[in-house]
């Protein structure tokens, strides 16, 4: 099954990669309903994490990195390989939205469709994961999104 998600993925990803750039903004919106979770949650999620630079590249205190405009952290770096997914294919802006949406989407899934998933993309640590979603909550206040549709 896992198998099967990922293959949908690798060619949802082919796809939208080819694209032209302008299009990448439709990303998106196509990882958002592949994955059933709400784009607009993926774009607050890319503007807390990089300001939506598709080429951010940060190296944490605990040794790991953090790849694109979503930062997807190495410790994904071993499964996305084994499912055919390089870490250098992460600095491709819809390869990194459509990964960011997988991610969430298995939060999702933990913990329901809830703050505590959106808080979760960022660290499982109740601490952490809380002031993830406040923060991702004020940038929706920010666009003027006072309760986006979960």
């Amino acid at each position: 099954m896992r198998i099967k998600r990922i293959a949908g993925l690798l060619a949802a990803c082919a796809v939208f990669a080819s694209m032209s750039a302008h299009a990448a903004d439709d990303c998106f919106e196509q990882a958002g309903a592949y994955q059933g979770v709400n784009p607009l949650v993926l774009r607050a999620v890319a503007w807390c994490e990089s300001k939506g630079d598709a080429a951010a590249i940060n190296h944490n205190t605990n040794g790991s990195i953090d790849i694109g405009q979503l930062q997807i952290n190495s410790i994904h770096f071993p499964d996305l390989a084994r499912d055919g997914i390089p870490h250098r294919a992460l600095i491709d802006p819809c390869v990194n939205v459509f990964v960011a949406a997988w991610l969430l989407k298995q939060k999702m899934v933990k913990y329901g469709n809830t703050w505590q998933a959106i808080g979760a993309y960022h660290s499982e640590s109740p601490k952490h994961r809380d002031a993830y979603a406040r923060s991702i909550q004020s940038i929706f206040v920010s666009w003027g999104e006072l309760r986006p549709a979960m």
